[in-house]
């Protein structure tokens, strides 16, 4: 008995390659979705089974004592297939195996553009979480395998809601069938249509991102009249709370959001949360989002704790300002996530001392930092040091 894994390619005959063909015409065993199943011509006495489970196809195989089993999978075997979870179960089971490369959706639909795809970045959406907003941050074209609860108008709708309504889009539906469509427009459009589920969107890269070491000139900020944490302490808060690249991050009192910026463009995968109660702290919050291109930043209007009751659990969390809500801020972080990374910062003896009560209550030790910083201005022929206000850092849970 011989296995063979085989690309469906668009799911026609028509689009396998004539190596797969051959093998599904003589296979005495056909395993696969049952849309892939109905699109193939009869071919003799051939038993069919209706399986996409690894574990289901595995059993149907078992089952097969002489003669070829096809497993059928739509699109290339090697592009987020349900291949690469059957073959190590097949290994395990001693049954050697073949795979068959086909076409796959994303040269489909190049050819169907007329694109090249090579620099082109494909993230799956199809039986797994994405996000796009973090997917679209990248630089580069985003190709999307897109699934049920994630189709082109939800991933759309996600961009637009994150400030990306007017990205350019294309969506491409029945690829390789009678029906083929491609449908181009802005995210915004795209989010209120309907489409087929065997689709696939293309997003053009976000604008405008800024990839840099953490520490952004200040001038890089829209400033106003609001309070903003200066280049060299951001630095330092960054450093203390090192995001991961998919991290939840909360900047509560963001003033300008100099500090959420940085944070959603060191977490570009995750979600930045920036709260903060100054209605004009908000729209700053926002023209910086714009501006820097932090779209996986989201400003949250609001007095904490009471604005964090809803947020989902944080990895890090920076407090930049408390409004004398420190002890319940820190309680309600680290309720809902106790290895959650803290870092506060205090101009302020008392502030300094409230926030290490807060820690100390909850068994974390924190480590204190004091941040001087003097810059040089000129005074005729000569560089005069004037010093900024000296910071305090208070970090907890940021020694791993």
């Amino acid at each position: 008995m011989r296995v063979i894994l085989a690309a469906a390619g668009g799911g026609l005959p028509s689009s396998m390659t004539q190596e797969c063909r051959d093998a599904v015409r003589e296979a005495a065993c056909l395993i696969g979705a049952p849309r892939l199943l109905a699109d193939l011509p009869e071919h003799g006495a051939a038993r069919r089974v209706a399986a996409t489970r690894p574990q289901e196809i595995l059993d149907t195989v078992r089952t097969v004592s002489e003669g070829t089993c096809v497993v059928l999978y739509s699109g290339d075997t090697g592009l987020y297939s349900g291949a690469r979870l059957l073959v190590p179960l097949l290994s395990r089971e001693h049954i050697p195996c073949t795979v068959l490369p086909g076409v796959s959706s994303v040269q489909l639909f190049a050819a169907a553009i007329q694109r090249p795809w090579q620099d082109w970045l494909i993230v799956s959406a199809h039986g797994v979480s994405c996000r796009p907003v973090g997917a679209v941050m990248q630089g580069k074209p985003v190709f999307f395998l897109t699934g049920t609860g994630q189709g082109p108008a939800e991933l759309c709708r996600e961009l637009a809601q994150a400030g990306l309504g007017a990205l350019r889009v294309t969506v491409g539906e029945e690829l390789g069938r009678p029906g083929e469509r491609v449908t181009q427009g802005t995210a915004a459009e795209i989010a209120r249509q309907t489409f087929s589920p065997l689709s696939v969107l293309l997003a053009e890269p976000a604008p405008a991102t800024v990839r840099r070491a953490p520490g952004f000139p200040d001038s890089f900020f829209v400033r106003g009249e609001v309070p903003m944490t200066k280049r060299d302490v951001r630095a330092a808060i960054l450093a203390r709370l090192a995001p991961n690249p998919s991290d939840v991050l909360w900047d509560v009192g963001a003033g300008t959001g100099s500090v959420s910026v940085e944070l959603a463009l060191a977490a570009p995968w995750g979600r930045t949360y920036a709260i903060e109660c100054e209605e004009k702290a908000i729209d700053l919050i926002r023209a910086n989002r714009e501006k820097l291109g932090a779209w996986n930043l989201r400003p949250v209007h609001g007095k904490a704790p009471q604005a964090l009751e809803s947020l989902e659990a944080p990895d890090g969390v920076f407090l930049g300002g408390t409004k004398g809500s420190m002890a319940e801020i820190v309680d309600l972080v680290l309720a809902r996530s106790p290895r959650a990374k803290i870092c506060v910062s205090a101009i302020c003896v008392e502030t300094l001392g409230r926030a290490v009560d807060a820690l100390k209550a909850h068994g974390i030790e924190p480590e204190i930092t004091q941040v001087s910083v003097c810059g040089a201005r000129a005074v005729g022929s000569l560089h005069m040091l004037t010093a900024q206000n000296p910071v305090f850092l208070i970090a907890g849970n940021c020694d791993a």
